[in-house]
């Protein structure tokens, strides 16, 4: 396991970093495709690491559960050196079903990982609508669980999202995020 620090210049209240990504369902996304939700949550995530998928169930129960909340993921790993990472892999987690998000995305120059500052897989950025433009609320640990084995019991996501859709301040203190490693290349 990976407890990881990012690096990223993003503070509560910043904007969205601007993207315009394919995705594995043919169109391409950008923070502005999903206008019409009060929130957007941007989980940098890929197909291999096996603390992205214990975590696949808890994104797609969010995904089916909040309407007015977009969940995102992001692969962002070396896929040369990663296969099943690759854009085709990642089509095949949506069409089998194991991942159900709103909308799975590709960043194959790994430019939007590094403008988030996004360091592991899973990683998430809970942004709130606020005016015209998505603002960070939360980032962090999608929940308590340490471990892929491990059974969460607290879930901080959720509690992210539902402060923000009550209107709430999100008061959670903000962990490192744990994963795997984002797979960076080789520069």
């Amino acid at each position: 396991m990976v407890l990881l620090e990012s690096d990223s210049e993003l503070e509560p209240g910043d904007e969205a970093p601007a993207f315009e990504l394919p995705g594995v369902d043919g169109g391409t996304y950008s923070p502005d495709s999903f206008d019409g939700c009060e929130a957007l949550l941007v989980v940098f995530t890929c197909n291999h690491c096996p603390y992205a998928q214990a975590k696949f169930g808890l994104l797609n129960e969010l995904a089916a559960e909040y309407d007015e909340v977009a969940v995102v993921g992001i692969n962002s790993n070396d896929a040369e050196e990663y296969p099943e990472d690759s854009f085709d892999a990642m089509r095949e987690f949506v069409d089998d079903g194991r991942i159900d998000y709103d909308a799975y995305l590709r960043d194959e120059s790994q430019e939007v990982a590094k403008a988030y500052g996004a360091v592991c897989t899973p990683d998430p950025f809970l942004f709130e609508r606020e005016g015209g433009s998505f603002r960070l609320t939360y980032h962090g640990r999608l929940d308590d669980a340490l471990n892929p084995d491990d059974e969460p019991t607290r879930f901080h996501v959720r509690e992210a999202i539902d402060a923000v859709l009550a209107g709430d301040d999100v008061e959670i203190e903000w962990q490192p995020s744990q994963g795997c490693s984002i797979k960076w290349k080789e520069q």
